[in-house]
């Protein structure tokens, strides 16, 4: 088994502490993708867990042992790493081998686990050259072949496709994830992209300066955000986001006066609403002046703003419209489709 427990996982740096109690419980065999904006703690946590930092308090546990005083050669994990790092000088061959020609694995099972996982990854015709012959693409397969070979319990990769280009992380992320599900080794994955977290993870987790803003499946953080935050960065385009305040019969007021279905509390709240939930509606209880248009080909967005206050709104609609700038245009959202959180906290509303 391998599963993996944080549990209240603190990493301080002096007085400054950037990890505040991470807790989660991955599954054995699961991919759980960690995802947040720069600096928001994902990189050190995951190091973490590889043993490469410290863990200042609380603890990682791989397979149900405790691992905060483990080095990470024993641990049984393989990690990835954004800049690839392989040897230049060596052969694909002998950069896949290295790891295990250190450790005493005998020539055979190195040529066994070397091919094998070259035929994975399809990287077989390469075996002889070096990185510098090799495209990006193919110099992360080849890390992750490295990675493959040692036959861990546990894959780490931290943000492994930030130097591809736009095309080939497409490709590249769902060949990592026909691997994972090949191999069915437990799997912990860096980004910032939420779009490769979407459509990587069997569950994600959302960190925002050092604290897990939500952890739960794709669609639970796409449908029920808890924060305004995971609700902002879950999602493209991004949530739309107005101020409001819920009256007493039920209802929300917005900045303009315009009122629309609300929630059971009274004050101050945030409504928001997703691009793509709003379509055009004659009596629409969002009225929006157009600033811009982008024609995507099998979508449109339109930018503006919400008549009669500066909240700028975008609205998604599929296929192509010939929408002019400074047109005035109503739009209208299912209830259900609404989302309502605490003006002050951030937090949803029931």
């Amino acid at each position: 088994m391998a599963n993996i427990k944080l549990d209240n996982l603190l990493k301080s740096y002096g007085d400054t502490e950037v990890l505040h109690g991470v807790n989660g419980d991955i599954n054995d065999g699961e991919f759980v993708v960690i995802v947040g904006p720069s600096g928001c703690g994902k990189s050190t946590l995951l190091r973490m867990i590889a043993g490469l930092e410290t863990v200042t308090s609380g603890e990682v546990s791989i397979g149900g042992k405790m691992v905060n005083n483990l080095e990470p050669a024993d641990r049984d994990i393989a990690m990835v790493f954004q800049n690839y790092a392989l040897y230049p000088h060596m052969s694909v061959y002998d950069n896949m081998a290295y790891g295990l020609k250190i450790r005493g694995i005998a020539k055979s099972e190195i040529k066994r686990r070397v091919n094998e996982a070259a035929e994975i990854l399809e990287i077989g015709d390469y075996l002889k050259r070096k990185p510098r012959a090799l495209s990006g693409g193919q110099r992360q397969r080849v890390a992750m072949g490295r990675a493959i070979v040692r036959e861990p319990s546990v894959f780490l990769f931290d943000e492994p496709l930030s130097n591809l280009d736009a095309k080939l992380r497409v490709q590249m992320r769902l060949e990592i994830r026909k691997l994972q599900k090949r191999l069915g080794v437990t799997s912990i994955f860096v980004t910032h992209d939420q779009v490769e977290a979407m459509t990587l993870g069997d569950r994600l987790m959302v960190l925002n300066g050092g604290y897990v803003e939500q952890f739960g499946t794709p669609i639970e953080l796409y449908e029920n955000p808890q924060t305004v935050f995971v609700a902002g960065f879950i999602g493209s385009p991004a949530m739309n986001f107005i101020p409001a305040t819920a009256r007493d019969d039920g209802t929300v007021e917005l900045q303009n006066g315009d009122v629309v279905p609300g929630v059971a509390t009274t004050g101050t709240v945030t409504l928001g609403v997703r691009p793509e939930h709003l379509v055009p509606h004659d009596k629409g209880m969002f009225q929006i002046k157009v600033l811009m248009r982008e024609q995507l080909g099998a979508n449109t967005l339109i930018h503006g703003v919400l008549k009669g206050t500066d909240t700028e709104m975008v609205v998604s609609l599929a296929g192509t419209h010939d929408i002019s700038e400074g047109a005035e245009m109503r739009f209208s959202a299912a209830k259900k489709l609404l989302h309502f959180f605490d003006a002050t906290t951030g937090k949803r509303l029931s």
